[in-house]
């Protein structure tokens, strides 16, 4: 991966191809990088470090970037293993170099390894700069992006933003390959619960002039890509719908359930409405949350189950409510033979997010769709139409 702005800030990133789960819940059949990077100039400063799983590869890039030269700072913007897992071990490899975090830093750096690390810290705080020749470092701290100790620093010289997990994506490094979609399914089951910290650093951030991000996943983002990835996270971290449309996200056992939630999906394009469907017992949970942020409308359609929803419902309406959904026009269906319960169950989840408006009809299907029941599908169609 190349960094065309400034050929003094070498990207030292490794591609994990092999990892089935990114933080053990989200799929990555793209595979995820890890980001490092070096700045080469009077002094050397390596920023961050890789998961423990690409050390030795790391590493041995490492070497050949540093061509001979001894690092003098390590910078740790962020202590999740994925990118101080190799701490400790460049840090025996250069004993002499300096590792440089703020006050939350530390106690996280040796509650993960057992180990002090006296005499080897520089502790900064937001606003402080370590200059390195013909580049300044500036720190800004960023509290609860997604962790309490997260900062990122600005380069003077070539104004980057080196931005910790913010601006990150799963997948590849190379920056020809989108980024919205991947990047928004990153953000919203990520760092999405924060959208307040993540406003607030958007706003140190505004008064910066940054012609490229470096995050610790993804491609280095320069020109109208950061620019594009600034816009969206403002979008995102306002809780804002991002485009004007449904999704319609449903759980269906028999096949009846999908069946009607199709037929709706339906009748919203014949309403001029864009519509996008997702069966949640095979799609991805993380892709159905980032769906439903993306949208102004979202159809929930699920089975009766147990007494209460279907499972694959249950777990989207728990994600959802973690990452702080609201401000949603909302329409619901149940589907139950006997007994249905689903509608109650989904209500009194929903009942905890804020701003959502709930849309009449609300439907209830007793196993297979009926032509009175098509007639209230065609009904709430008209109403998400007009509400979003």
């Amino acid at each position: 991966m190349s960094f065309h702005l400034d050929p003094a800030i070498v990207p030292v990133s490794c591609f994990d191809s092999d990892l089935d789960l990114f933080e053990s819940q989200y799929a990555v059949p793209d595979g995820v990088s890890y980001n490092s990077y070096v700045i080469l100039d009077e002094k050397i400063a390596v920023l961050d470090t890789v998961d423990p799983r690409k050390t030795q590869e790391w590493l041995d890039d490492l070497d050949r970037a540093l061509a001979g030269r001894t690092p003098d700072y390590l910078i740790i913007h962020h202590m999740e293993p994925d990118h101080a897992g190799s701490v400790t071990t460049l840090a025996e490899k250069f004993p002499g170099m300096t590792l440089v975090g703020n006050a939350k830093t530390f106690p996280m750096l040796s509650a993960f390894t057992g180990k002090a690390f006296e005499g080897q810290t520089l502790t900064v705080k937001d606003g402080d700069a370590l200059e390195l020749g013909a580049h300044t470092l500036v720190f800004c701290t960023a509290p609860m992006v997604h962790w309490p100790e997260v900062m990122v620093s600005y380069e003077k010289a070539s104004k980057t933003l080196f931005s910790a997990d913010g601006f990150g994506r799963f997948g590849g490094m190379d920056p020809e390959l989108p980024w919205v979609d991947e990047a928004r399914r990153y953000y919203i089951n990520i760092v999405g619960k924060y959208g307040v910290q993540v406003q607030a650093l958007l706003k140190k951030a505004a008064a910066l002039d940054i012609k490229a991000i470096c995050p610790l996943h993804g491609p280095v983002l320069a020109g109208e890509a950061a620019a594009l990835a600034l816009e969206k996270y403002d979008v995102w971290s306002r809780y804002v719908p991002e485009e004007r449309g449904v999704l319609v996200a449903y759980a269906s056992i028999h096949g009846h359930t999908a069946q009607a939630a199709l037929e709706l999906a339906e009748l919203l394009r014949d309403e001029g409405v864009q519509v996008e469907t997702m069966d949640l017992a095979r799609r991805d949970q993380a892709e159905a949350v980032a769906g439903a942020f993306r949208y102004s409308g979202l159809v929930l359609a699920a089975a009766s189950y147990d007494a209460g929803v279907f499972p694959p419902m249950a777990q989207l309406l728990a994600r959802l409510k973690s990452k702080g959904f609201r401000d949603r026009k909302v329409g619901l269906m149940e589907n139950g033979s006997w007994g249905p319960t689903a509608l109650r169950t989904m209500l009194a989840e929903l009942e905890g997010m804020k701003g959502l408006d709930i849309l009449e009809p609300k439907i209830t299907i007793r196993s297979a769709v009926t032509e009175p029941d098509r007639a209230k599908m065609k009904e709430l169609a008209h109403a998400m139409a007009q509400a979003v």
